[in-house]
């Protein structure tokens, strides 16, 4: 071990790094980096977006294998530590490693029991479902993990299919558990629930590695972080003997603005209402059950809740995407119910949609085209009926320079960018055509978790981008599940749950407690 580690209570060993490096095409994701994780602990593990820590832990549960450095493992349940190779995730399973990725995978019509069993070696021909689920339910008890094993996937909240996924590894006697951006989908409570899960595992000597942005529950869950920077190692600390404000400076390098000032709004014109909107989601069912909102200029009307109850659904009735079954949407006094997206364009409606490659970028093409996709039409970039590429390659480095998209070049493919350069450029497309769509600068901008996964850094600058369009004179509809983010941010705070708009607080009178209480469906 690292002498300059620094070793919570003398925690005995479980995992060693050493001296790791993965390599992808023009890229060095991981450089010599050291990582001890003790029995016992939650360590954290922070870093910019593109810093390596996935890539670090992808090693340790066998989706990479390092192009060099070694992996020593001291909780082998089937014998003493040892130097090991890890070919696989059946690998590490089989070592008793396991992660929990920020994206769950886990099959929707099936069973909570038939996910945790799904691909588990020894499984017999003849399966007993019913003992399945008494293990189920007796380590649900144990680590306060409450979920029917009898429910569908499909039937459970966001919060509930993550606890899905740490029986799974539980299931499995996994001794060394990851967890990748674990509370980026849970409300308050939801998250205090979660560390004193992780707390218990490590009573009972279990290893935890925590990957995460939110540096308050950092602070709160975790007893040692570690910090990537460039794919190295800057540094490990004892939680306890550090901060806020040294970590977010040691992940990005200079200081960090993390509540951004905020003048006071000059509220104008409703640019933005919904009336009455009913609709359906995509299995069908209601989704938006009588929802009335409106959105000013010089306003951010920010939407609070628990993914599931309503949020996406809405977003799309307000970009196009979606159709109602009753209710109106009216944008700039234009009734624009159940008309194409290009109207809502045309009208100055810009989307910054939370899934950011499914939806917000084409993945494979250059981040160029990426950046022309609402101005190919317009002058000088649309030259008649084709695209004039000189006009098209100086418009994209003019929107690459003044927001900061950090990128080899414009014919980079936009994939290839990390998270934070990749909402750079959505939000350098969505804003200048607002600029050029809208009154003055003027646009709706519709911003749907527009800052999840990113690094402090580019949560700095993204925030910092959507106060300036506010402070311009745009309006503001930031739907998120990020309550700190939404206080920050937002003029005045709707909750939505079920489907249905509980309440609306002002901004400056809204409190933590208050919204997740309201989150989980509790009239306050």
């Amino acid at each position: 071990m690292d002498s300059t580690e620094p070793v919570h209570n003398a925690l005995p060993v479980a995992v060693e790094m050493r001296g790791i490096v993965k390599r992808f095409p023009g890229v060095l994701a991981n450089d010599g980096v050291n990582f001890t994780i003790h029995s016992g602990e939650v360590h954290a593990l922070l870093g910019e977006n593109g810093a390596g820590k996935t890539t670090l832990m992808s090693a340790l549960c066998g989706l990479y294998r390092p192009d060099e450095g070694k992996i020593r493992f001291a909780r082998s349940k089937h014998g003493d530590a040892q130097t090991i190779e890890i070919g696989s995730p059946r690998d590490a399973i089989r070592l008793g490693i396991g992660m929990v990725h920020q994206h769950f995978r886990l099959v929707a019509n099936q069973t909570v029991a038939e996910n945790v069993i799904l691909g588990l070696d020894g499984t017999p021909m003849l399966l007993d479902l019913g003992s399945v689920c008494e293990k189920l339910l007796a380590l649900s008890a144990r680590y306060g993990l409450p979920v029917d094993p009898e429910a569908f996937i499909w039937q459970l909240s966001v919060g509930e299919q993550q606890r899905v996924e740490i029986l799974k590894l539980l299931y499995r006697e996994a001794e060394v558990l990851i967890l990748d951006e674990p509370t980026a989908v849970l409300t308050p409570n939801e998250a205090s629930e979660l560390g004193e899960t992780l707390q218990h595992m490590c009573g009972e000597d279990k290893a935890v590695v925590f990957i995460s942005h939110k540096l308050d529950e950092v602070m709160s869950f975790c007893d040692r972080v570690t910090v990537l920077r460039d794919g190295r190692n800057v540094s490990t600390q004892i939680t306890g003997d550090t901060s806020k404000v040294s970590l977010a400076r040691l992940m990005v390098g200079r200081d960090v603005i993390f509540r951004q000032e905020k003048e006071v709004g000059k509220i104008g014109e409703v640019l933005l209402s919904v009336d009455g909107i009913c609709g359906l989601n995509d299995k069908g069912l209601p989704a938006l059950r009588d929802v009335s909102l409106q959105v000013c200029s010089g306003e951010v009307l920010g939407v609070a809740g628990v993914s599931g109850n309503g949020q996406r659904e809405l977003a799309e009735t307000v970009t196009g995407l979606r159709r109602v079954t009753d209710g109106r949407v009216i944008v700039r006094g234009q009734d624009l119910t159940n008309k194409s997206p290009l109207r809502f364009i045309r009208a100055g409606v810009c989307h910054i949609p939370g899934d950011r490659l499914g939806m917000g970028l084409a993945g494979n093409l250059p981040v160029s085209d990426n950046l022309i996709m609402k101005a190919f039409r317009q002058h000088p970039v649309g030259a008649g009926p084709f695209i004039s590429r000189t006009a098209a390659g100086k418009f994209s480095d003019r929107l690459i320079k003044e927001f900061g998209v950090l990128t080899p070049n414009r014919h980079t493919p936009a994939r290839n960018l990390s998270g934070g350069n990749q909402q750079k450029a959505i939000l350098a497309r969505e804003i200048s055509a607002g600029q050029e769509l809208g009154v003055d600068g003027a646009a709706i901008l519709v911003a749907v978790q527009p800052t999840r996964g990113l690094d402090v850094g580019a949560t700095e600058s993204v925030r910092k981008a959507l106060l300036e369009q506010r402070n311009a004179g745009s309006a503001i509809f930031l739907i998120s599940e990020d309550l700190d983010e939404l206080l920050a941010l937002s003029d005045r705070i709707a909750v939505m749950h079920g489907g249905r708009i509980l309440g609306v607080e002002e901004g400056t009178e809204a409190n933590l407690d208050k919204l997740g209480l309201m989150m989980a469906g509790e009239t306050v």
